[in-house]
């Protein structure tokens, strides 16, 4: 049994170097596996300076949707493989009509995989949480999904750490 450890806190906190510097602590290769799109060019810039930053020790994977697959299909390939992140995972599974009903299963059945991977699991997730009430239907689903999502793998995670201004607690 691989073990599973969480990192959520808010945007700009400092989870991801966190959950790479945990993720470097079990040796070279490591696999990151990355759920965001590069739709403008913003975000072309910041999946370019998480590239920059992590280094050639990494192989990155694009994969908006099908994580367990993807998990389970190069188990054991790494000595750990790095998720970020899980609220942008949600995001595309929400907004994806074939799947939207079943993100919370999906969420369900990764937790339960990740018990069974031979390699450790690191998921980096944003806490949304913690802001004032969405007003708008779509914005209060994807606050509630990313809350339970949290909920449900940290559970499930052997460690679970937030991150504030940098500095990471250790919760589990």
């Amino acid at each position: 049994m691989a073990k599973l450890i969480l990192i959520t806190g808010g945007a700009r906190s400092g989870k991801s170097r966190l959950a790479e510097k945990l993720a470097a602590a079990f040796g070279e290769p490591l696999l990151y596996l990355a759920t965001a799109h590069s739709g403008d060019a913003e975000m072309a810039a910041r999946i370019n300076r998480h590239q920059e930053r992590r280094g050639a020790a990494w192989q990155t994977i694009e994969e908006p949707c099908e994580l367990l697959d993807v998990l389970t299909g190069h188990d054991g390939w790494f000595n750990a493989t790095l998720v970020d992140c899980i609220t942008l995972w949600l995001t595309n599974l929400l907004l994806d009509p074939d799947r939207c009903d079943s993100a919370l299963d999906r969420v369900r059945e990764l937790a339960a995989a990740a018990t069974n991977l031979k390699t450790p699991l690191i998921l980096v997730s944003n806490e949304v949480g913690l802001g004032i009430v969405p007003d708008n239907a779509l914005a209060r689903r994807f606050r509630d999904l990313a809350g339970e999502a949290n909920e449900i793998l940290a559970a499930a995670a052997e460690e679970v750490y937030v991150t504030f201004a940098g500095l990471p607690l250790k919760l589990k």
